[in-house]
């Protein structure tokens, strides 16, 4: 089995993180294509993950037309033209600017929970993903695996579940929806081990409401408590973050010797 080879890499800010980020990214992405012919990524809609894919798409040497993109999670109940749909937000902050096409697949909740559920579980087993682009929630979740239903050991890689009145107060905070009551009750997400099944794990996490995710991360015990502990456990995870979502990070101790501060 291979050893984790986890780091968090402090920014100065998140424009630097989001560099950073999208350049080993797209190393990744130019690897699986130069070695296979082809690439599959899954991308998180957020917009803590924007500077990373304004980034991207300024990366060069990437034929986007060899590239499968797949998403993370997708609202139940909220009509396809909706906005906020994950699938509509990656259409207008990641697909409308790279210089060519990708082959994307969207989570189709309109056709209903469980058929889309299935069509995605498909999608995912058609060959191996290399590279997850990720950010954490608040309560330090991944994807919509929110504290306490998250499950390390989930058998199904797709799941319905009901989102955790925090990640719903995110989605009204990041400005996505006007009140809490606009925000869906469920959602569709991958789950943990489906996330942990890429080859290549990019996390970007920006902003100072992130602060006290981004400690757990680095200092807490790897527990379905804090969601996101679980990334320590992967071969090739790297997580970007900027200054204010690093303040609470500890100075001293064990935990401190996972970060790694740039500079510049």
């Amino acid at each position: 089995m291979s050893t984790p080879t986890f780091a968090l890499h402090v920014h100065p800010d998140r424009v630097e993180m989001g560099l950073s980020a999208a350049r080993s990214a797209a190393a990744t992405l130019r690897a699986a294509i130069a070695d296979r012919g082809a690439a599959r990524m899954i991308a998180a809609a957020a917009p803590s993950q924007l500077d990373v894919y304004r980034a991207l798409a300024q990366e060069p040497g990437i034929d986007w037309s060899k590239v499968t993109v797949l998403h993370m999670d997708e609202y139940v109940g909220l009509d396809a033209a909706a906005p906020q749909r994950f699938g509509n937000w990656l259409r207008a902050h990641l697909l409308s600017g790279l210089s060519g096409t990708p082959v994307f697949h969207a989570m189709r909740t309109e056709l209903g929970a469980e058929q889309s559920a299935a069509e995605y579980v498909a999608l995912l087993e058609e060959a191996p993903i290399d590279l997850v682009c990720l950010g954490i929630g608040v309560n330090g979740h991944i994807a919509f695996n929110d504290p306490p239903e998250a499950r390390f050991d989930e058998a199904s890689p797709v799941r319905i579940v009901a989102l955790d009145e925090a990640s719903r107060v995110q989605q009204v905070d990041d400005e996505c929806f006007d009140t809490l009551g606009d925000v869906p009750t469920h959602a569709l997400t991958l789950t943990i081990p489906a996330l942990l099944a890429g080859a290549h794990l990019v996390c970007a996490v920006p902003d100072a409401r992130k602060a006290d995710a981004v400690r757990a991360l680095v200092e807490e015990p790897v527990t379905e408590a804090w969601p996101c502990t679980v990334l320590r456990r992967h071969t090739r995870c790297e997580v970007h973050v900027d200054s204010d979502a690093a303040s609470l990070i500890p100075l001293t101790g064990p935990a401190r010797q996972r970060v790694v501060v740039h500079d510049s």
